[in-house]
């Protein structure tokens, strides 16, 4: 739809999606959560590879498209929901749907707010895929997640050839 994000470079999104099911290293029987799914790009290209995943975005008509796209794919071990990140994923919602095994955070350029990175701490993953367009944010959120989590794996993936922007994958991994 068109309030929904997508990736529009096809090639490098399938390149990028890949390096994040790497560092999530799956094994089939994971609960996930991809933290500001968009419209489920990555939960989806997760979801044969794992027990279940619970996506959270802000943009409701997003999540529309991603339920959509779970269904259009058969994937039924999937499920989305609309938020502001910070008043969804609190302790409760972690209650309610499962403590995850992996994390996958694809925030918007400001990055994540203090808030969200307290429930991640709280939550303990085992291990977080951090995708992120701003190096900076990205930087300033690994420095509050290093309260828990150790760097395994960095890998930036050209997005945008012959511009500066870059997507950048980290690999956590907890302490």
């Amino acid at each position: 739809g068109p309030k929904s994000f997508y990736q529009t470079n096809s090639r490098q999104a399938y390149r990028l999606y890949s390096v994040a099911r790497e560092f999530a290293k799956l094994k089939g029987d994971e609960l996930v959560y991809d933290l500001y799914t968009g419209t489920g790009t990555i939960a989806l290209f997760l979801a044969r590879g794992c027990r279940h995943v619970v996506g959270v975005e802000y943009v409701p008509e997003a999540i529309e498209d991603a339920k959509i796209n779970a269904g259009v794919n058969g994937l039924e071990n999937t499920e989305f929901y609309a938020g502001d990140m910070k008043n969804v994923l609190t302790s409760e919602f972690i209650a309610e749907h499962g403590r995850p095994d992996v994390m996958i955070v694809d925030p918007p350029r400001p990055g994540m707010h203090e808030d969200v990175v307290k429930v991640i701490l709280n939550a303990a993953p085992e291990r977080i895929v951090y995708v992120s367009c701003n190096p900076a944010t990205q930087a300033r959120d690994l420095a509050l997640l290093h309260e828990k989590y150790d760097v395994e794996a960095v890998q930036p993936v050209d997005m945008f050839p012959h511009t500066q922007h870059v997507e950048n994958v980290v690999g956590l991994r907890l302490r």
